[in-house]
């Protein structure tokens, strides 16, 4: 949740992705239920069985289907690699910033695991940069080179995302979001969005980063999951007992 405002913004920035949200998205009028609905494909799709994130897969890909318009399709492999990449890197970015840092060896276990969702979106395998470095480079070529433009229509929806009109909640409220997001992203983007990242953000974001690693670690495991990711647990060792 920390990393999905970096996530989304990554993804704007690339004109192709920006015009099939800006065209075919309603994540602005009905900012909750779209977080909902991705939140649970997501899950199901990472914690799921097998037929649950077969499911979730064809459901998104139904809707990619019809995301297309003049100079882009959400079936293009391209736009498909690189949405993908922000999700994986900003989940281990995020995961590194806010719980424990990753060993070189779980950050290359995840990045082979996560490629197998990619081929449950329609991404083939051959895609993909092979190892993690690799993937690394693919990122730093991306967010340094030309096919990266935060335009103004780039920065309105990032507005949306970062203060979504949500009734009864003040602007302000968002303000941590905004933090988070602006500390987590890649400076050029981060500097093209016009994010403020002066001393007090750059202090909240290092004060987030200090505290909430030990707040986790405080916390009961049953309540640092999710009901999906518990259920998946509780299934593998129960399986592995079995065995």
């Amino acid at each position: 949740m920390l990393g999905g405002g970096r996530a989304l913004l990554m993804q704007l920035a690339h004109p192709g992705v920006a015009a099939g949200v800006a065209e075919h998205s309603d994540f602005r009028q009905r900012p909750v239920a779209r977080l909902l609905r991705t939140l649970e494909l997501t899950l199901a799709l990472t914690f799921g069985t097998r037929d649950e994130a077969l499911a979730a897969a064809h459901q998104i890909n139904v809707v990619h289907q019809r995301v297309r318009g003049p100079g882009y399709s959400a079936t293009d492999p391209r736009l498909l690699l690189w949405v993908h990449a922000t999700l994986i890197d900003s989940a281990l970015v995020t995961y590194g910033a806010f719980v424990r840092p990753l060993a070189r060896a779980e950050q290359e276990a995840y990045y082979r695991e996560a490629k197998l969702v990619g081929g449950l979106l329609g991404l083939a395998h051959s895609r993909y940069p092979r190892g993690l470095a690799e993937f690394e480079a693919y990122l730093r070529d991306m967010v340094g080179g030309p096919e990266l433009m935060v335009d103004a229509r780039a920065r309105e929806l990032a507005g949306a995302v970062l203060r979504p009109p949500l009734r009864r909640v003040p602007g302000p409220a968002f303000l941590p979001v905004q933090t988070v997001t602006a500390g987590l992203l890649p400076p050029r983007l981060r500097l093209d969005y016009g994010l403020r990242w002066g001393r007090a953000e750059r202090l909240g974001f290092a004060a987030l980063r200090r505290g909430l690693p030990l707040a986790i670690r405080l916390v009961p495991q049953r309540f640092r999951e999710v009901p999906p990711a518990r259920r998946a647990r509780q299934t593998s060792t129960l399986s592995g007992r079995t065995r």
